[in-house]
């Protein structure tokens, strides 16, 4: 059966293909070629666990210099504990930008994967964990409820984990406009959303004879010393070469220079203070509100861009649950 725009949706228990067929498994179900729009069944469409009835700006760079702030999107998947054993090794912590599910990968909240106990394990190593949506859509092309799809499902399981959800996102593709309400929702659900400004363009560089184009865009986009800059760069955990080499030539160029590796909140100068907070026995009610219940608020200082206007007119005055790492609490969790 077709589905698709101009054709029609497919049953309810079915998923739409990129292809436009309708059928079941992930080579239909799986996100983001899944069509949200005509398929009931998409990953990107079925949450785990209860339902909720649903009801711009965004920073590119670190305020604070001398720092790098390594960001992985996409995971977790099969190589991101390879991404954890380097950056344990170097001692050092980063942002990770998670996808709830993803490549076919099942749920980072089911129980019978290995995604629990990784990110877990990511927390619990002082790694930022961060929002990059439920299944990988571009946020600006969907109608608004499913967007807000999106953003709530990964809240869920985020919540299913750790019992508390993070309020730093960054938008698949980086796309997110005022005029498709991604960013205005975004903000008004209390998020801190994250672009980049070194892409380490790994996705088109996964092969052994490749990936050194993707060091050689670190390194060039990256000024030495580190007196006076920082970067926040672009990089994903799905990717084999960027485990086996790219992650520790970074690192290894960042330290020859000079700067330190921090999290996308140190880097930006958000207290600590206001980044740790547990929500727990939210009610579905709060979940699907405009503002996350039960933490303080900070602001962010816009950064300025190189024509010496703020970046933009007002940073977030929001919520902050950024899930850094507690000995204490992590105990509690696990």
């Amino acid at each position: 059966m077709a589905c698709g725009s101009g054709i029609g949706s497919c049953p309810t228990e079915q998923c739409c293909s990129s292809g436009g067929q309708c059928g079941t498994g992930s080579t239909y179900c799986a996100g983001p070629d899944c069509q949200l729009a005509y398929g009931p069944a998409c990953d990107g469409n079925v949450p785990y666990g209860q339902s909720a009835t649903l009801c711009g700006a965004g920073l590119y760079h670190c305020t604070t210099p001398g720092v790098i702030a390594l960001t992985f999107d996409d995971g977790p998947y099969n190589f991101t504990k390879m991404v954890l054993a380097t950056l344990a090794k170097y001692n050092v912590s980063a942002t990770f930008f998670i996808n709830g599910n993803s490549l076919g990968k099942g749920r980072i909240d089911d129980p019978t994967t290995p995604w629990p106990q990784i990110l877990k394990n990511m927390y619990a190593a002082g790694h930022q964990l961060a929002s990059h949506t439920w299944t990988h859509q571009d946020l600006t092309s969907l109608p608004t409820d499913l967007m807000q799809n999106q953003v709530i499902y990964n809240e869920m399981a985020f919540r299913n984990i750790f019992g508390f959800f993070p309020t730093y996102l960054r938008p698949p593709y980086g796309y997110c406009s005022g005029s498709s309400n991604c960013s205005p929702y975004l903000t008004s659900m209390g998020y801190h959303i994250i672009y980049w400004d070194v892409d380490t363009k790994d996705y088109l560089n996964d092969d052994p004879t490749l990936i050194i184009n993707s060091e050689n865009y670190f390194a060039g986009n990256t000024s030495s010393p580190a007196s006076g800059h920082s970067y926040i760069p672009l990089a994903h955990d799905i990717h084999l070469n960027t485990a086996l080499t790219l992650v520790a030539y970074m690192l290894d160029t960042l330290n020859a220079r000079g700067y330190k590796a921090v999290t996308v909140g140190e880097c930006l100068g958000d207290p600590r203070a206001n980044c740790t907070g547990t929500v727990t026995n939210v009610a579905l009610s709060q979940v699907a509100s405009t503002s996350h219940p039960g933490v303080s608020s900070t602001t962010l200082t816009p950064v300025p861009t190189s024509d010496g206007n703020g970046l933009f007119a007002s940073l977030r005055t929001a919520s902050t649950l950024i899930l850094w790492a507690s000995a204490v609490i992590v105990s509690e969790l696990l």
